[in-house]
């Protein structure tokens, strides 16, 4: 249901290119995680602040001034509080909301596969996007334990079915639920074209359903969410990790934003822009607090990824149960 995309575009969900019956060549082919023997590590590391360019004393003093102003001008977080509250005070309010008009009509429009009517930064986050998917699927095809053919599978915020359909074409049961009824209609209709177009013999029609996902229920192979962590503060981010981890047998997979300082200044630059798209908050999650979530919940992270474009970075974690193998 959500994305990671830092930049002066709307800090809100993930969702990718319009499904295929298989994985998207072009992403598996960017990916900057690796396999090793025992897990998806990162090519390179996250951005250090030593890493960034030198500023001068004065300099950095008149940098720093400036963007305290424009803040302190623009008040997004005012803003986005506002925008909440008109659609009934909580941030899952607004996601709805949002997603289910205004947002529907952006986001369909990224995460599809034709390039045109959309700008750069839009072409780079649907990349971005397509790229997470691809790590996703290359986890789940990896894990010998859990092979995908007959496997249980809920994609917990499947927007428009990006990672649902190829998940159903390699012959899992899915049940692919989002928050929005405008995303879950969208990839409903991406999965009768998918079956219709026969590409693939395995196929299986997901269950498609509109919930949120403290109403989730049952158990499952595998459960995955994607980048929908952004939607929620600290507290409710971590309260929903352990409701995910409970609907689990073997698999957990989340992505979220990563919480650095580095990224933290790119998300408030990108916030000084208001439009009428930014009708959500985004949060970014420390890895600690994911973790800490996943460790109370009884599981661990097994594997990790970070996949980053110009405009959109995600953390990628693979979490197994404590009992079983061994951590990355």
């Amino acid at each position: 249901m959500a994305r990671a995309a830092l930049s002066t575009a709307p800090l809100s969900r993930l969702h990718s290119p319009t499904p295929s019956l298989s994985p998207i060549p072009h992403a598996q082919s960017q990916l900057r995680i690796r396999q090793h023997r025992k897990a998806l590590t990162v090519a390179s590391a996250l951005p250090q602040v030593a890493d960034l360019p030198a500023l001068s004393l004065p300099a950095a003093a008149a940098a720093a001034a400036a963007l305290a102003a424009a803040v302190s001008l623009s008040d997004p977080e005012r803003r986005r509080k506002a925008q909440a509250e008109a659609v009934g005070g909580g941030d899952k309010e607004a996601v709805r909301a949002y997603f289910n008009s205004t947002g529907f009509e952006r986001w369909r429009k990224i995460y599809g596969s034709a390039t045109d009517d959309v700008n750069r930064v839009q072409l780079d986050i649907r990349e971005g996007h397509a790229q997470t998917v691809a790590a996703t699927l290359a986890m789940l095809r990896d894990a010998p334990d859990v092979p995908l053919a007959g496997a249980t599978v809920c994609d917990a915020g499947c927007g428009t079915g990006s990672l649902s359909i190829p998940l159903a074409s390699a012959g899992a049961s899915v049940l692919a639920s989002d928050i929005s009824a405008a995303m879950v209609s969208e990839a409903q209709r991406q999965a009768q074209l998918a079956q219709a177009a026969g590409g693939s013999p395995e196929f299986r029609m997901p269950r498609f359903e509109v919930r949120d996902l403290e109403s989730l229920d049952g158990r499952y192979d595998i459960v995955v969410c994607l980048d929908v962590l952004i939607h929620y503060p600290r507290e409710e981010a971590q309260k929903m990790i352990r409701h995910l981890a409970s609907l689990a047998e073997k698999r957990l997979v989340i992505s979220f934003a990563p919480k650095t300082v580095y990224f933290d200044i790119l998300k408030r630059v990108g916030e000084l822009f208001p439009g009428p798209s930014k009708a959500t908050r985004a949060y970014l999650h420390s890895e600690k607090d994911i973790e800490e979530a996943l460790r109370a919940a009884g599981w661990r992270v097994k594997n990790r990824g970070f996949i980053s474009t110009q405009f959109y970075f995600a953390k990628l974690y693979e979490a197994v149960p404590v009992s079983g193998g061994s951590s990355s």
